[in-house]
Order: C-alpha cells, then structure tokens, then sequence
C-alpha cells in the first residue's frame, strides 16, 4: 500500500447507483454523455456502508460552483486527508476483483472503518483503490 494525502475536500457531484453493482456502468456512461467534458475530467466511485447496505456513488469532479445543480445532480464531497492507496492496471478487466481489493485494504489497521471507499479512475487503464487512514 501506498500513501497519499488529499490536500482539500474534493466537490464532486453524480449518480446514486441503486442497483449496485450492476448498475455502475451505466451510471458512469450516463455522466460521461451528459457532461460537455466527456472523459476529460476526473472520475470517482464511492462507497460506504449504511444499514448493512452497501451505497455507491458514480462522480466526477465539480469544475466549477454551482456545476451540480446546473446538470441536476447530486452533490457530495471526499474528505480531506491521509489515504491508503493501492492501484489497479488494466482496471476495466478486473472489475469483479476491485471489492477484494478493497476487502484486504481493510483489513490493516490503518484505514477509518467509517469513512468511504473511493475509487479514482485515472485513465482507462489505471484506477486507484483509496481508503481514508485514521487521523493520529
């Protein structure tokens, strides 16, 4: 595992992906077809736990104030701070693969149980898996 620190909050904004996980395909095509920028802007996934419920979000980042409610989507954010990181080449052929991923970065002591996963697609080939760390 790697380190990386998120200097500031990141404002993203997207898609609730309620028929997860077969639905986050279509959820990231959705945002790609309907933002001016296509594929050339950053691409996150996020999710967490609720209720025993696993919730993820397909985002990207906001380029501007007020860009979510421009477009008519949700607002969200990713916090600030310390991360666990580790990434995943060729990301698109090991989709069934990322939850494990996720899985054995939980298993360190390292990560905040309460906080999101966060996936951030950095081209078509890479993708970072991150875990935010407990702040010490």
């Amino acid at each position: 595992m790697e380190n990386f620190f998120l200097e500031e909050d990141l404002k993203v904004f997207g898609i609730h992906v309620k028929t997860f996980p077969l639905g986050i395909g279509e959820a990231f095509d959705d945002l790609i077809r309907r933002l001016p920028e296509g594929l050339e802007r950053p691409y996150y996934g996020i999710s967490y736990v609720t209720n025993g419920n696993i919730i993820y979000l397909a985002v990207t980042a906001e380029m501007y104030e007020g860009e979510a409610k421009r477009y008519h989507y949700h607002q969200f954010s990713i916090a600030k701070g310390n991360y666990k990181t580790i990434t995943v080449t060729d990301w698109s052929k090991k989709t069934d693969q990322i939850k494990d991923v996720f899985h054995e970065m939980m298993k360190e002591d390292c990560p905040d149980e309460n906080r999101a996963c966060v996936e951030w697609y950095i081209s078509d080939k890479e993708m970072m898996c991150m875990v935010r760390a407990i702040d010490t």
